[in-house]
C-alpha cells in the first residue's frame, strides 16, 4: 500500500519562472530522495510534471503542479518507503524552497 505525501511551497516568482526553475532543478529534487539510483522518467503536460523515480528497488510516482503563487509536490511512497514520509516531506520542502527562492 502506498503512502501519499503532499507538499505545497509558496513562491513569488510567477508561474513561468517557477516552472523554469523546476525544469532546470528537477535533478536536485530527484537526488533529495533517499536511495535513488538517478534513474527517472518525467513528462510535462502544461504546468504539471509527472514523474517516476527508482529508489531502493521501488518506483516513487509523483507530480509537481506549478501555479502562479504555489508549487505542489505530490508523491506516492510504496511499501517501506512510507515509513520515512515525515523526514522526506521536510527534505522536499527544503529543496523546493531553495529552487523557488527569489534571487
Amino acid at each position: 500500500m502506498a503512502t501519499p505525501l503532499t507538499v505545497s511551497i509558496p513562491h513569488q516568482l510567477g508561474r513561468a519562472e517557477a516552472r523554469r526553475r523546476i525544469e532546470t532543478g528537477f535533478a536536485k529534487f530527484v537526488h533529495s530522495m533517499p536511495g535513488t539510483t538517478g534513474a527517472s522518467n518525467e513528462r510535462w503536460d502544461g504546468d504539471r510534471l509527472t514523474f517516476g523515480i527508482a529508489a531502493m528497488g521501488q518506483t516513487i510516482a509523483g507530480a509537481i503542479t506549478v501555479l502562479d503563487a504555489t508549487v505542489t509536490i505530490e508523491i506516492e511512497l510504496p511499501g517501506v518507503l512510507g515509513l520515512i514520509a515525515s523526514g522526506l516531506r521536510d527534505r522536499m520542502k527544503k529543496v523546493g524552497q531553495l529552487l523557488l527562492t527569489k534571487e
